[in-house]
């Protein structure tokens, strides 16, 4: 996504303010709009952040994350994990799905928490949130959102291990 059209429109709005304060607010603005260019994407960005991480909310356990390339931001959608289909029909009923995970509170906000994990933890899950194309807390809400499922495995699907005959690994 592109900011100068944004911040080229923001450049536009204070010499239109400064024209109105005469010559001495002009050159006041034209000396302002290079150091505020910066101001202005930084601050872009962090609207851009804080919307992402509403639309998350939403999507969970699928993710939107702003990530920057250069000086422009992009939009990387990791759209919620779809089960497998089950070859064999299980032999004992199986329950209704429950309900899915309400992954806020009842004021809709979100909330910080510090996670203090060993090194050797932290860099495991930097590896595979990389892996799956998330950022790190994209993938942690995702294990936490799964952890907190009734019945449902805390790792992603598709996540086998075969050995000989027997299947080891997670399935929804």
């Amino acid at each position: 996504m592109d900011l100068t059209p944004y911040v080229d429109h923001l450049r536009h709005e204070l010499a239109v303010a400064a024209n109105a304060g005469g010559d001495e607010a002009r050159a006041l603005a034209e000396r302002l709009t290079a150091p505020l260019e910066s101001a202005a994407r930084l601050t872009i960005l962090n609207a851009l952040s804080a919307a992402s991480d509403e639309i998350t909310q939403e999507l969970a356990p699928g993710s939107v994350d702003v990530r920057l390339r250069g000086l422009d931001p992009e939009f990387v959608v990791t759209p919620a994990p779809t089960p497998e289909p089950v070859e064999a029909a299980p032999a004992t009923p199986v329950a209704p799905p429950a309900a899915p995970l309400a992954l806020e509170g009842d004021e809709g906000g979100t909330a910080r928490i510090n996670l203090r994990l060993p090194a050797h933890l932290k860099a495991r899950v930097e590896e595979v949130a990389g892996q799956e194309g998330l950022s790190v807390n994209a993938w942690l809400v995702r294990a936490v959102a799964r952890s907190l499922e009734p019945g449902e495995p805390a790792r992603p699907a598709g996540r086998t291990n075969h050995v000989g005959q027997s299947y080891t690994g997670w399935v929804r």
